[in-house]
């Protein structure tokens, strides 16, 4: 069984005991998070209208948080002495799935 659940902005598939990395959640180290999945495959049941996926929720366990690569980044403009550098470590909150329910 898995699901395609929404954080972030993203759409991740994910499957029961399974670790992931998402954008930074804003909760503690092992607090629990609900997300409502988006499609949920069972065997041969594909759940994907709003209706099916009423009662549907993944559950999920906050494992930490950890920084992504540096971006470094560098813009220009000719002839106007205009130069600028700049970097960007992206956050991250890793979560670990502790169960997927139809409802």
């Amino acid at each position: 069984m898995y699901a395609v659940i929404r954080t972030g902005g993203k759409q991740e598939r994910v499957a029961e005991g399974q670790t992931l990395r998402v954008e930074l959640l804003g909760k503690d180290e092992g607090s629990e998070v609900t997300f409502e999945p988006v499609l949920l495959v069972d065997g041969d049941t594909v759940l994907a209208t709003p209706a099916q996926l009423a009662g549907a929720k993944v559950t999920a366990m906050v494992t930490g948080e950890e920084l992504g690569p540096k971006i470094r980044g560098f813009t220009y403009k000719n002839k106007s002495n205009n130069r600028r550098r700049w970097g960007h470590r992206q956050h991250y909150s890793t979560i670990s799935i502790t169960g997927i329910s139809i409802g």
